[in-house]
């Protein structure tokens, strides 16, 4: 099932990205789920945007309150014309134009018993206790899952609920760990050893579940019942008795089993004395006591504690400290900052909590994903200005019936206007963007006279965006992300200063986003998927010495890291930022796991309908394509194409077979020729062991639907690709397939196949000069021949570019059946259609779950931004996995001393600043540059680079050197001495110092300094050839790369409670 329009299944089209995390049954359940959401301030519509958005059944949002000033600060469905009307009235219909399959429902009477039983999950936020307690009661009773959120100011708090016997049926996001087992003791226990496709450790936990296949000798094992381990170490674990069990010989493999889970939970009102909170520490237990005595304060005064009114903080703090008996574990300042902060309505707040909130809802409906047990506490009051710098006073902090009502209680009116002058650069519309806009916008970044925010994306709305990226609607597919998510803001916030751009922020774009743009930015947020795209933004961010918010997502885990200059290390060094690669001999010969063979099947793809057909037009349309260097293969494959020109579906079919045959039978006799069975690499050492998996050839079965996919998609492909419109028979296939007479099988003599990487890297590529002579003459000869009958457009092919959104198209279908049948060459578990898809489409896994409160993060790090904090200390980056559910925050890292000249040590945001312009108003020269580097920075040059180009070198002849020297700058930058550009206009005209690209960067090799030239000055960092100051071996989120998690920084002061 990929798609269909059938009541009750699901829309493939839409969900796509969703699916590869919660999977169909999970989805399945998600729209059998009605849910209520009671609360519709900023956290509440951000719970039920998830819900809709995720595909739940139905939502059904409740509140019986009217719409306040203080409510637009972070409710982004409301506007100023809405105050004083129902909340869930105002809300109702933006809600529903989320998900046309989702019915939304405004509900804003009491809620009965007889009301909620309708409900599977009911969802609570902004509720007195009382109600809270009655509500749950209620859900217990009737088995209802029952979800508590709230936040107040810079804190939040989260519980869950979900009945005495909830049952997990997948409790992790990862798939399921697969070792290669080295060898297996008889006993009791009986003890594996075995290690991972690359020889590391087996990756497994203690209580993991597992199986076995494949085990030669202890064949009992093959295929068991989930059997529960005890890890020894890194590479043995032990698995149960195995005393009765003939012994190992060689071979298996060990796969984890994910098995169901029972969970129990306690109703609120049991829980409340004896908190179940994950790492339970002072300040979690502070902050559950200061929630706790706010709700007392609020039942007592008909308020919220006013803002830095401290009668108002030492009543709460008094009210704290009658609810424990342990006194020493009440952190009193944290209660009474809270107080201070609790009548705030921060957007960034409601989007991490709602983020949290929604992914409970959707464990709680689907049984995917470890639920909270039971509590969570979460405070960013690291946010709030640094000791000794604003003071916050009840005046500034007063209400003003303005739309910012809930973050000038927070944070006072001077720190708005200066949000409203912030200039900052958005890189992506994505889902991330989105929920950045959409912040900015409630928080009022960019909104006053000065601000501006400046979205760039260049890539068009499609329909799969629409589950997770909220500003964008069904009748904006097509549209420009950037355009559409600007306009969308602006309605949200008409006062928001933004712009659109439909470009990406690039080396070939630096005219567009050079000197004069990033100069004026006060700083910059990524909201890329590319890891070398942010790298990039991340060097001019060092290059400018601008912050950087960098955000990443990838199924439930997510990641925020926090870049500012002078103070934290950069975005990550070329090292962090290389993906694995997988050894091209495996994917040639010793392929093991599926995702080897979906890659084969995959290059296999443009190997047969992208790459030839491209070759030959070139050689068609091109007369000097034959006098360009090429290899014999290349003109090979133009000779075939040209040769095989299909005139019949008979044809296509007939080349399909041929195909099958030689990929999956031919192919593997030689391999087996080359390397039989018995094979040893040394005496006693069998060569097919560990992860190589001895192949065996397949037999052409007809009835076989694998083989006849196959057969289907390649000659539908290859019918495609030359323009052959023919119709697609299978019954004529088989017919055909039946009647062919395939080759025979003929041993290939003297080809060496390379085992190792240095194997391949070792075989020569030597070209055979006589026959590529001769390939090309002929080639020449048939091209004569065809101009001769004038050869039209008939003649040309139709490359084939994979795409993965259309499953229509056939491309996913010739991957599966390609991958599948190799996995069945090397006795490899087939993929579905779905993870076909995923990988061949290197589809990243998205929910908006995740994209919420990884936008929450990063704005809350905007604040301190803003602020303009200078306290490392203050500053958290943040790794979050939903699925868990963990959230880690730790202080960045100080950024590495790189380089040391004299008595001073460099990092990769220092800078030499020099003059561009000389005392006599006119642009600097060379030697001038190098007498200004020695007199007055002691850096004496003796070498000049400007990207790769010798500018100057000490080295050179004396003439060439005095020849140089006298050069102005913009003359000697752009190509090699004497490559000049045109001077500037006049003297000192700034635009003539900076080239195409809007600016010039050089390096001073002496110092190990690179020289930026703006219109100013010349500044120098010092780091330019010794990399970004990043370290490979430190933590690097954005990857996620298994078992690598945040090394044991200092944890921030408001890290969170679970």
């Amino acid at each position: 099932m990929r798609r269909s329009e059938s009541p009750g299944e699901i829309d493939e089209g839409l969900y796509s990205r969703q699916l590869y995390v919660l999977g169909h049954e999970a989805m399945r359940r998600l729209a059998k789920t009605a849910v209520l959401v009671s609360g519709m301030k900023g956290l509440g519509v951000e719970i039920a945007k998830n819900i809709i958005l995720a595909g739940v059944k139905s939502v059904t949002v409740h509140d019986p309150g009217n719409t306040q000033w203080s409510d637009l600060s972070s409710q982004f469905f409301l506007s100023e014309s809405d105050v004083g009307q129902n909340r869930a009235m105002a809300s109702q219909q933006r809600l529903a134009e989320l998900n046309s399959y989702v019915p939304v429902t405004a509900y804003t009477m009491e809620l009965s018993e007889s009301f909620l039983a309708a409900f599977q999950v009911v969802v609570l936020s902004n509720s007195p206790l009382e109600e809270q307690l009655r509500i749950s009661d209620i859900c217990h009773g009737r088995s209802i899952r029952f979800i508590l959120a709230d936040t107040k100011g810079l804190a939040g708090q989260l519980f869950c609920d979900f009945g005495e016997n909830f049952v997990v049926d997948e409790p992790s996001e990862a798939e399921p760990v697969c070792a290669y087992v080295q060898h297996i003791s008889q006993g009791m226990p009986g003890v594996v050893t075995c290690r991972d496709g690359q020889g590391h450790g087996h990756g497994f936990a203690d209580g993991d579940f597992v199986t076995f296949s494949d085990v030669e000798g202890m064949s009992q094992l093959n295929g068991c019942k989930p059997r529960a381990i005890r890890v020894l170490d890194e590479f043995t674990l032990e698995i149960g008795d195995t005393g009765s069990f003939a012994p190992y010989q060689h071979g298996g493999v060990i796969t984890q089993v994910k098995v169901p889970q029972l969970h129990s939970y306690e109703p609120l009102r049991a829980s409340l004395a004896k908190p179940k909170i994950k790492a339970m520490d002072d300040r979690g237990h502070s902050l559950h006591l200061a929630f706790r005595a706010l709700h007392t304060f609020t039942a007592e005064m008909g308020r919220l504690p006013r803002p830095r009114v401290q009668a108002d903080a030492e009543r709460l703090l008094e009210l704290a400290r009658g609810l424990t008996t342990h006194q020493e574990l009440l952190d009193e300042r944290l209660v009474r900052t809270f107080a201070h902060v609790s009548a705030g309505e921060l957007s960034p707040m409601a989007a991490l909590l709602g983020g949290l909130a929604a992914q409970e809802v959707l464990k709680a409906a689907s049984g995917k994903f470890l639920p909270l047990a039971q509590w969570l506490y979460f405070d960013a009051l690291e946010c709030l200005p640094e000791q000794g710098t604003t003071l916050l006073t009840e005046e500034s902090c007063a209400l003003r019936d303005s739309r910012y009502d809930g973050q000038i209680a927070v944070f006072g009116a001077d720190f708005q206007e200066r949000l409203g002058r912030q200039k900052y650069l958005v890189v992506g519309a994505g889902a991330i963007g989105c929920e950045l806009l959409k912040n900015f916008a409630m928080i009022g970044l960019a909104a006053g006279e000065g601000g501006s925010v400046t979205v760039t994306d260049m890539d068009t709305i499609e329909r799969s965006n629409l589950s997770r990226q909220l500003l964008f609607r069904l009748r904006d597919v097509g549209k420009l992300k950037s355009e559409t998510a600007a306009a969308a803001v602006r309605r949200m916030n008409p006062m928001i200063r933004v712009t659109a751009q439909p470009h990406h922020v690039g080396p070939d774009t630096e005219t567009l986003y050079g000197d004069d743009f990033f100069m004026a930015l006060d700083g910059v947020t990524n909201a890329l998927d590319s890891m070398q795209s942010r790298a990039y933004v991340d060097s001019l961010c060092i290059r400018y010495l601008k912050p950087l918010l960098d955000s990443g997502t990838e199924g439930t885990k997510g990641h925020v890291q926090v870049i500012v200059p002078h103070l934290t290390q950069p975005f990550g060094s070329p090292l962090d930022l290389t993906e694995s690669a997988v050894p091209l001999c495996t994917l040639r010969h010793f392929p093991s796991t599926i995702e080897h063979t979906l890659q084969w099947a995959r290059d296999e793809f443009d190997g047969l309908f992208k790459v030839p057909a491209e070759n030959v037009n070139k050689f068609l349309e091109d007369p000097a394509f034959l006098e360009v260097q090429r290899t014999t293969q290349d003109l090979e494959w133009v000779r075939s194409s040209l040769q095989e020109k299909p005139r019949s579906w008979p044809d296509c079919v007939r080349w399909a077979r041929q195909r099958w045959e030689s990929l999956y039978r031919h192919t593997i006799l030689n391999l087996l020729h080359a390397f039989p069975p018995d094979h040893e690499t040394s005496p006693g050492v069998p060569f097919w062991a560990g992860p190589k998996r001895c192949p065996r050839p397949l037999e052409f079965d007809c009835n076989n639907s694998t083989h006849m996919e196959y057969i289907m998609a390649a000659a539908s492909l290859f019918a495609q690709t030359h323009r052959l419109q023919v119709p697609r028979d299978r019954a004529a296939a088989r017919e055909t397939l039946r009647a062919m007479a395939v080759p025979p099988f003929q041993l290939e003599v003297g080809v060496r196949i390379p085992v190792t990487e240095e194997e391949m890297e070792e075989v020569p590529v030597g070209v055979d000069e006589e026959q590529l002579a001769a390939l090309k003459q002929e080639l020449a000869e048939c091209r004569q021949a065809l101009l001769e009958v004038g050869y039209g457009s008939t003649h040309l092919m139709e490359p084939i570019h994979f795409e993965k959104d259309d499953d229509s198209n056939g491309h996913v279908d010739f991957i599966m059946a390609a991958s599948n049948l190799r996995a069945a060459n090397y006795g490899i578990a087939p993929a579905d259609w779905h993870k076909s898809k995923r990988v061949a489409g290197r589809i990243v896994p998205a929910i908006a779950t995740t994209t919420a409160a990884v936008a929450g993060l990063a704005c809350l790090e905007l604040y301190k931004l803003v602020w303009g904090h200078q306290n490392l200390g203050s500053y958290c980056n943040s790794f979050l996995q939903l699925a868990e559910p963990l959230l880690a925050r730790f202080h960045p890292l100080s950024p590495l001393a790189t380089y040391k000249y004299g008595q001073e040590t460099w990092s990769c945001w220092h800078r030499i600043e020099v003059p561009g312009i000389g005392a006599h108003g006119e642009e600097l020269t060379l030697q001038e540059l190098l007498d200004q580097l020695q007199g007055v920075h002691g850096l004496p040059v003796r070498t000049l680079l400007c990207g790769v180009t010798i500018l100057y070198a000490s080295f050179w002849a004396k003439q060439k050197r005095e020849a140089q020297l006298t050069r102005r700058l913009t003359q000697l930058v752009g190509g090699p001495p004497g490559a000049a550009w045109p001077p500037p206009p006049h003297p000192g005209a700034g635009p003539g110092l900076r080239g195409p690209t809007g600016r010039r960067h050089l390096t001073a090799r002496a110092c190990l300094a690179a020289l930026w030239l703006s219109e100013a000055c010349c500044r120098v960092p010092p780091w330019a050839q010794t990399g970004s100051g990043g370290s490979a071996a430190r933590y690097r989120a954005a990857r996620y790369s298994a078992g690598r998690w945040p090394p044991s920084h200092q944890p921030c002061s408001g890290k969170p409670r679970m």
